[in-house]
């Protein structure tokens, strides 16, 4: 592969945006230019060059995610991974995710995570599948809630400029008991919400849910139009829905829900554990279905264990396979009681694992018992996938509602 890995510099980025928008076969307009400006962190973002031309393009940010246990644990954020049609196949993926890995270990970052355009492109560079989202379709003629909902607190409408303070307020209270979500200030926030596609050039609205004055639920959507002979048949497409109570979450849905000339409500990057299931009288209607959400990698294995809060007590020896981070190799002896400890250790293991298992179930929202069932993870003795599963539990499923 004659193809030079670098990062760019200010004036390359332009290039390595289109470059980028090219490999997804799309085109960026002004507005998407100066959005990656905005976040970009040059040290981070990686061109693939044949020559003058940028044909692959890579990039991290600097995130930090809450992990079980209330920890806000280091992250490079994978972000616009690319290659162009002229030079896949090469390797130059490959190449790029060698450079990213190995800054972000030198970063001290115990973490990596991703949301893939395909899913079988990361496995093999060690990322586990830690998260399912899951999107509904629901018609608002079918929405009933069940009997036990009284409405409470009130709703205001808002820009969405105007509310940006008020939604990563109300956001970074709400990801308190939710292993996977990343920090969000301002500027992270807006780029979270920005658009692609068709749908881009839809209007933002708002609505703030407030009890006794203060803001305690949100929701941010588009409506796309539809009147078939006149008929309204709009569509409400949900981009973002976050509380920080039971109720304030149900009395935002339920304002979705009731919102004059909408035929259905549309959502995805929900949790896997969506509570609106159980509010609605007639749960089928909401047409849940689940797939992956956010790809997680332990760069650093005894750090990453080390990080995160656990259930139970209890010891477990993990014989880990990483082909791609060597460095990850080995036997780790993790010891939980008030802290946590992992250190090598050449004790025979309890579990036999790749690193892309211990990814997934890092989380919580994967056990290591239906991993085994998959043939994914070894077993060497009784009792310890049980005790796995007990120490790596958490209270709700993990979940990362903003892309990035």
């Amino acid at each position: 592969m004659d193809v030079e890995i670098r990062t760019i510099a200010e004036h390359e980025l332009e290039a390595w945006a289109r470059a980028n928008e090219t490999a997804f076969g799309s085109e960026p307009d002004p507005d998407d230019i100066a959005r990656e400006r905005e976040v970009t962190e040059l040290d981070r973002a990686f061109a693939a060059l044949d020559g003058d031309e940028i044909v692959g393009t890579a990039a991290a940010y600097s995130l930090r995610m809450r992990v079980p246990g209330g920890a806000d644990v280091a992250t490079a954020g994978v972000t616009m991974v690319g290659v162009k049609p002229s030079h896949r196949r090469r390797g130059i993926n490959s190449a790029m995710m060698r450079r990213l890995l190995d800054q972000a270990r030198e970063r001290g970052e115990p973490l990596a995570a991703l949301f893939a355009s395909e899913a079988p492109i990361y496995g093999r560079f060690g990322f586990g599948m830690a998260t399912l989202h899951g999107s509904i379709d629901l018609e608002t003629m079918r929405s009933t809630f069940v009997p036990a909902y009284r409405p409470s607190g009130r709703i205001r409408l808002r820009s969405l400029e105007e509310a940006i303070p008020t939604l990563v307020e109300v956001y970074a209270r709400a990801r308190v008991e939710r292993a996977g979500a990343i920090e969000l200030d301002d500027r992270r926030m807006r780029y979270a919400l920005h658009d692609h596609g068709e749908d881009r050039r839809l209007p933002y609205f708002v609505a703030v849910h407030e009890t006794d004055g203060r803001a305690d639920g949100y929701v941010v959507y588009k409506v796309k139009h539809a009147w078939p002979k006149g008929i309204p048949s709009n569509e409400l497409m949900v981009y973002d829905l976050q509380a920080t109570t039971p109720q304030a979450y149900a009395d935002v849905w339920r304002f979705v829900l009731d919102v004059d000339l909408i035929q259905h409500v549309t959502a995805w990057h929900r949790p896997a554990d969506e509570p609106l299931l159980h509010l609605l009288a007639d749960p089928r209607r909401l047409r849940l279905t689940l797939r992956d959400g956010l790809w997680l990698r332990l760069v650093d294995v005894p750090a990453a264990l080390e990080a995160r809060g656990y259930a139970a007590p209890g010891r477990l020896v993990v014989e880990v396979r990483d082909a791609f981070c060597p460095w990850n190799e080995g036997r780790f002896a993790l010891e939980v009681g008030e802290v946590a400890r992992c250190v090598r250790t050449g004790d025979p293991p309890d579990l036999l694992l790749d690193v892309d298992a211990l990814a997934a179930a890092y989380l919580g929202g994967v056990r290591l018992h239906d991993l085994w069932r998959a043939g994914r993870v070894g077993a060497a003795v009784a009792g310890a996938l049980e005790l796995a599963d007990r120490m790596l539990a958490t209270d709700a499923a993990p979940w990362c509602p903003m892309a990035f």
